[in-house]
Order: structure tokens, then C-alpha cells, then sequence
């Protein structure tokens, strides 16, 4: 090891090859081998590589992909870019009441969540409106029609990760199920609390670590029109508290239906029509324009939590300009020609829906480098940055600990046989670097202290 370090020293040209000993050493104890690895480290501001390995290899990039959607949308969009959801009637309402159909017309906003839904809601009631005689209309027509199977990626169609893009998504399309132990149970509580959803809990509390407290944790949905019973049982360690689970109860329709349903009854409102999906009618008059967080509070949430169905909508959202739907094709597209603005070739892209939740795509970490770098001079670069996770402060690395926590905004990723991270590092020295790592394996999962080893490396190293 020695011998290996002096070598090192006396040779930067290898030294950019070979992966430091502690890394090695992490990857050896994981099982994986230096083959099934790209990384790059190098200061933000240029000049020569640090190190480089495996650098130009295509490799499934899990999350971090995130980076390069995230970025295009902050660059092509604009920080202040906000998602319009558009309300608007067939007719007149007269005394309070709607003769005509309300339209909820969807433009991709990724963050349309039921408290505000509850504003919309609200807003539509305070413009005179206590009564729809007429149907509610669901207008999708800002991204193209395409078909998602929920179950594609890993069988598991009900985790709300597996939610498809949605122009008018409401709430992601998801309830959070609520597990709250006591001495005689698991009380389960269901957000948003649908009345048409029954929650029945059959967990039994139990005095082991919490680890993977899902693991023993089963449920079963059962549906019948806007009805549905969700089912737990099997065990819960009571040493884990509070813990949630989201899960996707109805298909985008009948969600959509019940949330309206729900919350236009609560605010005093009458409906007694139909909720459906359909265009916009020709003669339909707009009543309401309701604007999104803006896109750099939007990419917060992206990249700090990994939020996957937001990454699909900006991703469509990329290419839904000029009265063209977003769709999956055009918006590859976008990012191709987008990248090569920035001066980045990356002839080994694969990008499917830009949130990493794929099989097939692929980026080298020579190329995911040169898109933090890009960032780095970018107007959109402190916008970026801040949505990444600070090391051992929060997001998806809170949990972490270490001599560099608080020096580093990363992005990580974690697929079954892949794990990822990107992101910057500010040295003891004050200077800015950025590192990608990219592990494919089937002990990938084993590997995150190589990672880290490598994070710590950079951060450190003189």
C-alpha cells in the first residue's frame, strides 16, 4: 500500500487512473470490483483532473441523472418559471350556480398537492361559483398520451415512486399511510384522509431494531369505484416511531375525482355531475389561473428528496413549449441539444425519463462531471446547488456523519445494483471541487463507504 501511494506521488499520470486506497480498499470489502466503476474528481474552476477512472463508461446512473434534468430545466426554463393549472366554465355562472361543466385544465404543474388544491378550490368558490350543474372535465393535454405501467420497473405498482407523469398530477397521486405504535398497536392514518378510503391496521408491535422496518410490513388495496379498504398487517418495531409509507390507491382518474369530490363538498360546494377526462371545450371561458412554487423551489424537492414522479414532470415539462405536449422523445431531444449548448458530448446517453428510476438509462461519469462543471458557471448554478443534499445536514444525506459534514452538496442514487454521487465538495483549502462516482455491480448496494471514501477523498486531498 506504501509502495502504492509513493508511486502515486511520483507519477501524476497514474495517479489520475487509480482509484485512492481507501476507496479500493471499500470496494474490495463490498465485493465489487474497480471494473464496475466510473469516477471523476476535479476543481470546478478547471485545470487538470485529479482523478479519472473508468471515466468515459457508460453506466446506469440511478438518481443522479437528476442532475442533468434538473439543471436543464433551471437553464431552458428560469429559476422563476412557474406551472400554470387553468380553471375554466362553459358558461356563466348566475346566482352562484354553473349550468355548464368546470374545467381543470393541467400544465404539469409537479408539486399540485391537496393543501393546494385546497386554495384552488377555494379560489374558485370566492369568483362566484357554490354549484356545478354541469360535469368536471380533466384536461391532460399538456403532455402527450402515453402508456405507464406502474409495475414495469420492479413489480411494485403501488409505491408511489412508480407514479407515471401526469399533466394535471394531484397530490402525486398518492396517499401516505401513517404507522403510529403504542403499547397495544399500530394506529394507522391515511394523508390525505380520504372519507371513501378505509384503513384497517392489523399490526402487531414488536421490540426489534427498526433496520428495514418495511420488511415484515404487509398491505393489501382493495378497490371498488371511488371505495377502497387498504390493509396492514405483519409486524412493526416499536423502536421506530413514526414512520410513513406512500402508496398509490386509484388510477389518475378516479384520484383526481375523489380529491375534487372531497374537498369542493368541504369548502360548501355542490356537485352532482360527472368527473371525467376529456380536451378543453372550444367555448370554455377561463375562470382561474393557479400558479406553481417557482421551478427553483420546485428542484428543492427534486434533488434533496429524489422525488422521482417531479423529475418525469419536468422532464416532459422540457419539451411542452410552443403548443406541443411534452413528451418522452422530444424531451431527449431537448437534452441532447441543450448539453451540446453547454459543450458537453455525451454520445453514450440514454435518458428515458430523467429520473433515474430505469433500467435503461446511461451516462459516463466523464459526462455527468462535465455537466456539474457546466452548472458551475451557469446563472441557474446557485439555484442548483442548493437543491443538493448537505452532507450530514439533510435531505438524503442527513444521517450521514464525518469530518467534511456541511462541505458538500451531493446527489446520490440507489438502484439494485447501482449506486451513484455527484455533486461538490469545498476542501479545507476553500476550493471547490466536484466528484462523481458511479458504481454497476450486483454488490453495488454494498459499496456506499467507497462513495464516501472517495467524497472524503476529494475533499481532502492536497
Amino acid at each position: 500500500m506504501k509502495a502504492l501511494l509513493a508511486l502515486a506521488l511520483l507519477c501524476p499520470a497514474l495517479a489520475l487512473a487509480q482509484l485512492p486506497p481507501t476507496v479500493r480498499d471499500a470496494l474490495a470489502k463490498a465485493g465489487v470490483p474497480e471494473s464496475a466503476v466510473g469516477a471523476v474528481v476535479e476543481p470546478v474552476t478547471g485545470g487538470k483532473r485529479l482523478l479519472e477512472h473508468n471515466a468515459g463508461k457508460a453506466l446506469n446512473p440511478a438518481s443522479t441523472i437528476k442532475l442533468v434534468t434538473t439543471f436543464a430545466a433551471l437553464d431552458l426554463l428560469g429559476p422563476a418559471h412557474a406551472f400554470t393549472t387553468q380553471v375554466l366554465a362553459t358558461a356563466e355562472p348566475s346566482g352562484g350556480v354553473l349550468e355548464g361543466d368546470l374545467v381543470l385544465k393541467g400544465g404539469g404543474d409537479p408539486k399540485l398537492t391537496y393543501e393546494r388544491l385546497w386554495q384552488l378550490v377555494r379560489q374558485v368558490r370566492a369568483r362566484g361559483i357554490r354549484e356545478i350543474r354541469g360535469d368536471v372535465i380533466l384536461d391532460r393535454s399538456f403532455f402527450g398520451t402515453s402508456s405507464h405501467d406502474p409495475a414495469k420497473f420492479d413489480g411494485e405498482a403501488r409505491r408511489a415512486y412508480n407514479v407515471g407523469p401526469d399533466a394535471l398530477l394531484l397530490h402525486y397521486k398518492a396517499i401516505a399511510f401513517r404507522f403510529i405504535p403504542d403499547a397495544t398497536g399500530v394506529t394507522v392514518l391515511a394523508e390525505p384522509d380520504f372519507p371513501t378510503v378505509e384503513v384497517l391496521s392489523r399490526l402487531k408491535v414488536v421490540k426489534e431494531p427498526c433496520g428495514n422496518w418495511r420488511r415484515n410490513l404487509k398491505y393489501t388495496i382493495e378497490e371498488s369505484g371511488l371505495l377502497a379498504i387498504a390493509e396492514f398487517t405483519g409486524t412493526y418495531p416499536a423502536d421506530c416511531g413514526e414512520k410513513f409509507l406512500p402508496l398509490s390507491v386509484f388510477d389518475q382518474d378516479r384520484y383526481a375525482e375523489a380529491l375534487f369530490r372531497w374537498l369542493w363538498s368541504e369548502t360548501g360546494g355542490k356537485f352532482s355531475g360527472k368527473v371525467r377526462a376529456a380536451p378543453t371545450p372550444a367555448n370554455a371561458k377561463p375562470v382561474l389561473r393557479f400558479e406553481s412554487e417557482p421551478l427553483a423551489q420546485l428542484v428543492r424537492d427534486v434533488n434533496k428528496h429524489s422525488n422521482n414522479v417531479m423529475a418525469r414532470q419536468l422532464f416532459l415539462a422540457l419539451s411542452a413549449r410552443n403548443g406541443a405536449p411534452g413528451e418522452a422523445k422530444a424531451s431527449d431531444k431537448v437534452v441532447r441539444d441543450w448539453l451540446a449548448s453547454k459543450g458537453v458530448s455525451a454520445p453514450e446517453l440514454v435518458i428515458e425519463n430523467g429520473s433515474g428510476l430505469s433500467r435503461a438509462e446511461r451516462i459516463s461519469a466523464s459526462s455527468l462531471a462535465g455537466v456539474l462543471k457546466a452548472a458551475w458557471t451557469s446563472p441557474a448554478m446557485p439555484e442548483l446547488v442548493s437543491s443538493l443534499s448537505l452532507y450530514a445536514v439533510d435531505g438524503t444525506f442527513k444521517l450521514k456523519n464525518g469530518a467534511f459534514a456541511g462541505q458538500a452538496h451531493l446527489k446520490g442514487g440507489t438502484l439494485t445494483g447501482v449506486q451513484s454521487v455527484a455533486g461538490y465538495v469545498l476542501t479545507p483549502a476553500g476550493e471547490r471541487r466536484l466528484v462523481v462516482m458511479i458504481v454497476n455491480h450486483e454488490n453495488a448496494n454494498r459499496a456506499q463507504p467507497a462513495l464516501d471514501a472517495l467524497v472524503e477523498w476529494a475533499w481532502k486531498s492536497r
